[in-house]
């Protein structure tokens, strides 16, 4: 995957991620630009369509902020801390119409693309360590953090509205280098004690190794050496599965998931080695 320069920019994102991020956010605006009923509840969720889209205003907002080297605040990365910080968040903000955060969504996004696309201050860092709520972050990363929270939500607001949703594998691969770095961030205690290395394959895209050593996650670019058991998964399935929308067992049975090696039967644990922020 080769850098687009965009103007003025300090450090380059990925080709293809700014667009992603404009268009993502284009795609939550206008399915909330359809949605007669704020109330409507959201599956699987506490939250109704109102309250989703305000999350998804108020969180582009931070993330805007963010890069512009911003401190915000927002947990300390647990999923228990930032369900408090969304409950604050959302106690302070009293907007529930779709037009307005509709609005509020895509300017937010273009406003982080903006910042983004800042030149660093002279004598700093190209890609300078943002402080994000899972973790120090350049920019690109952050920008792919911004992609994947607003596919995963976007996902949601779909549902519940019965409009088809706009997760597809270019986005998918362009969720992954956040994907990645956070993946040891989020191990969950079922992890513990643990010991094996796992190829994880993206059907028609990219592969990537994570092996663990008594619980301790270590995420590596390509295949794991020697790995116990290799798990070849459709991307969208993947995704939707690492961010709690989907049972892996459902995407199993519709032969999304196929896994072999010398111990196949870890395969239905992977999934639960992680705990979703």
């Amino acid at each position: 995957m080769h850098p687009t320069v965009r103007p003025g920019n300090g450090g380059p994102l990925p080709e293809g991620l700014a667009e992603a991020i404009r268009e993502t956010a284009g795609d939550i605006a206008a399915l909330l630009r359809g949605a007669a009923d704020p109330a409507l509840p959201v599956p699987r969720s506490e939250w109704t369509v109102g309250e989703a889209a305000a999350h998804l205003a108020l969180a582009n907002e931070l993330m805007a902020d963010l890069a512009r080297g911003r401190e915000r605040p927002y947990g300390d990365g647990t999923p228990q801390s930032l369900a408090a910080a969304n409950a604050r968040a959302l106690g302070g903000f009293e907007e529930r119409r779709p037009e307005p955060l509709a609005a509020m969504i895509a300017e937010q996004a273009e406003a982080f693309l903006d910042a983004v696309d800042r030149p660093a201050d002279e004598g700093a860092a190209d890609d300078p360590a943002l402080v994000t709520p899972l973790g120090p972050m350049g920019r690109a990363t952050l920008a792919s953090y911004l992609l994947t929270h607003m596919l995963g939500h976007g996902y949601d607001l779909a549902r519940a509205l019965g409009r088809p949703h706009m997760v597809d594998r270019a986005r998918v691969g362009l969720c992954m280098p956040f994907m990645l770095l956070v993946m040891p961030r989020v191990t969950a205690t079922s992890a513990a004690g643990m010991t094996a290395r796992y190829t994880i394959r993206l059907r028609g895209g990219a592969a990537f190794g994570v092996a663990l050593d008594d619980g301790a996650v270590h995420v590596t670019p390509g295949p794991a050496i020697r790995p116990d058991c290799t798990i070849l998964i459709e991307p969208v399935a993947f995704l939707l599965i690492a961010l709690g929308r989907l049972n892996p067992w459902r995407a199993i049975s519709r032969g999304h998931v196929i896994a072999w090696g010398r111990k196949p039967w870890l395969a239905p644990r992977f999934p639960n080695l992680f705990a979703a922020p």
